[in-house]
């Protein structure tokens, strides 16, 4: 047995072993709220928060496929009675699972059209030969484009037009050493694909499955306007600041890049003339993204799910032969979309069996006597190291129904902790695996991992320091102020 085998079966056997130490544990001692009222841990309880633990180590350590996890979260529910089966995998088809398959299915359609490549290459045509202006305008797309695509398709996507503008930059003198341009060309890349992602519902799973987990324990609705509203200024000012910030870290050696401009207008010259299905892609993700917009004026649309524009466009580019069955069988990435549904499940299961209130008041209890802001900043810390480790969706899961409850015994707006915590899932800064568009930047050989980690740390820091300022100053004028009434 070799010793990544041995790891594995040690890491599978030892979430068993803690599920079944809670799920057979006495009962614990009931959690005391800051007015006195008593909450006490039933046994589906109890049998929750192992699952939980269950669920993360193998999400961690991915000893099985991370939709096989997922699985075994309903089965295990249903198993020990935690929830009923029918409850348990209902979530697995929540609304929520349904817009994140729709936003992979538009993200498919663009890349499939050509549509992304296009944006590019008249990206590279209107910045120039300029390096500091190359590193920000792809940033800026890469941004732009993870508004309407999961930021998984648009690192995809971008990374073969990185590559021939790196080439460009090293012309004949390439050695295939690595170069501070390449570090923060590739770098940035990835980082701005994660700060782009949190300006709209589309651009990441965790952006609706924050938001399904806000509604389901408010009860309030939150629109894809209001969504953008709130995070859009966060992103676009992230983005910005590590434009800087790499650019202090790894100037470029060269200020400009002879014949990029010509290039990459012969480029798009290959693409030929805008088609049709490139005319019918735009048009009926327009007329998808308006419907999401009017949602918010006109009452007869607030009643409609979120997923059903993005579900209708997506079957409309079936229809029109723009997505075939081998699209739907080969490119959509299944195993990630069952991740989403364990991660709902989990959440909810949490929820509904008292778990989630009884580790609120607990963790409440070491905490009492902070102030609001360093709740906050505990929250949010705690899922900005959690989505290095884990799929940013699961560290949405696991923190956030217990942070909206600790929310309301210290009076703090659950609409921060809830954006607050998007911000931060959507930019895991310091590991590889913390997301798909890091791990596609290494591929390009041109930073370390530890060059990734080291530059992490000030970004990170950055985006921090970014969520107070805007605790203070922009989410109170729009109207979400820091502590409720």
């Amino acid at each position: 047995m070799n010793s990544n085998n041995a790891k594995r079966i040690f890491f599978i056997l030892l979430g068993i072993g803690i599920f079944l130490i809670f799920f057979y544990a006495p009962q614990f001692g009931p959690a005391v709220d800051p007015s006195g009222k008593s909450f006490e841990l039933s046994q589906q309880g109890k049998a929750a928060i192992g699952l939980f633990f269950l669920a993360s180590i193998w999400w961690v350590f991915e000893v099985t496929p991370i939709g096989v996890t997922s699985l075994m979260i309903g089965v295990a529910q249903a198993l020990f009675l935690i929830r009923p089966a029918k409850e348990a995998f209902r979530d697995f088809m929540d609304p929520t699972v349904m817009f994140i398959l729709g936003s992979l299915l538009i993200g498919l359609a663009f890349t499939k059209s050509g549509i992304t490549k296009r944006i590019a290459y008249k990206m590279l045509d209107v910045v120039g030969e300029d390096t500091r202006k190359i590193l920000l305008g792809v940033f800026i797309v890469t941004a732009l484009l993870t508004h309407i695509m999961a930021h998984t398709a648009v690192a995809a996507t971008m990374f073969p037009i990185l590559v021939t503008i790196l080439a460009l930059y090293n012309g004949d003198n390439s050695d295939g050493k690595p170069t501070k341009f390449g570090k923060a060309l590739f770098i940035g890349m990835a980082y701005t694909a994660g700060a782009g992602s949190i300006c709209t519902l589309l651009g990441g799973a965790r952006n609706p499955a924050a938001v399904g987990f806000y509604t389901e324990f408010t009860g309030k609705e939150v629109s894809f306007v209001d969504f953008s509203i709130h995070l859009a200024p966060f992103g676009w000012a992230s983005v910005f600041l590590i434009w800087a910030l790499l650019m202090i870290i790894y100037k470029p050696e060269k200020t400009k890049i002879p014949g990029l401009r010509n290039k990459a207008r012969s480029e798009y010259a290959k693409l030929g003339p805008i088609n049709s299905k490139e005319i019918f892609v735009s048009v009926v993700v327009a007329l998808a993204l308006v419907m999401l917009v009017l949602q918010a004026v006109i009452p007869a649309l607030k009643t409609m799910d979120r997923s059903v524009p993005l579900l209708l466009a997506g079957i409309l580019f079936f229809l029109s032969n723009v997505l075939t069955v081998e699209d739907l069988e080969k490119k959509i990435p299944w195993n990630i979309v069952l991740l989403f549904s364990g991660a709902m499940s989990i959440g909810f299961c949490l929820w509904q069996t008292g778990a989630a209130q009884w580790i609120a008041i607990k963790w409440l209890a070491m905490i009492a006597g902070a102030h609001w802001l360093v709740f906050l900043l505990a929250v949010c810390f705690l899922v900005l190291l959690m989505t290095n480790f884990i799929m940013n969706v699961a560290a949405i899961a696991i923190t956030l129904p217990v942070a909206l409850v600790m929310a309301q015994y210290l009076g703090v707006n659950p609409e921060l902790v809830m954006y607050g915590a998007v911000a931060m899932a959507g930019m895991p800064f310091l590991l590889l695996i913390g997301a798909a568009p890091n791990a596609m930047a290494y591929e390009s050989k041109q930073f370390t991992t530890g060059e990734f980690f080291v530059s992490g740390i000030p970004a990170s820091a950055v985006i921090m320091g970014l969520l107070v300022i805007m605790t203070f100053t922009y989410w109170p004028i729009v109207g979400m102020p820091a502590l409720l009434k």
